[in-house]
């Protein structure tokens, strides 16, 4: 077993494909599609390529979540902060306790490692 996990759409199969809970949106019909590469076996980290289509949905961070936009352009909208615009080449982390709304203003893709905490 090799110790280096390429992340290539290539060669990570179909990818599942979600939305968020109905409840959470806030405009628009956001899918996302997510290709996992990585979940370590006590199921408190993971890693791969995730994609929204447009729109905006509110999220609540437990989690820690590094991420590099490698497209799109998104606005995170941290309750109580100003919004922040990323766009593709962007490279952030998201801390647990993040709480506001996620808004894909143009069809989003992310390389991903979320750790849970």
């Amino acid at each position: 077993m090799s110790f280096l996990l390429p992340i290539d759409l290539a060669t990570l199969g179909a990818p599942e494909e979600t939305a968020p809970p109905p409840d959470r949106i806030v405009s628009g019909d956001p899918r996302h599609l997510t290709w996992n590469a990585e979940t370590l076996p006590d199921g408190a980290l993971f890693a791969g390529i995730w994609e929204s289509s447009p729109g905006a949905w509110r999220v609540d961070y437990e989690e820690w979540e590094f991420c590099t936009l490698t497209a799109g352009i998104s606005i995170l909208h941290e309750d109580g902060e100003a919004p922040v615009t990323l766009k593709a080449g962007d490279t952030f982390v998201i801390r647990p306790g993040f709480k506001g709304v996620w808004e894909v203003v143009e069809t989003t893709r992310k390389l991903y490692v979320i750790r849970l905490i």
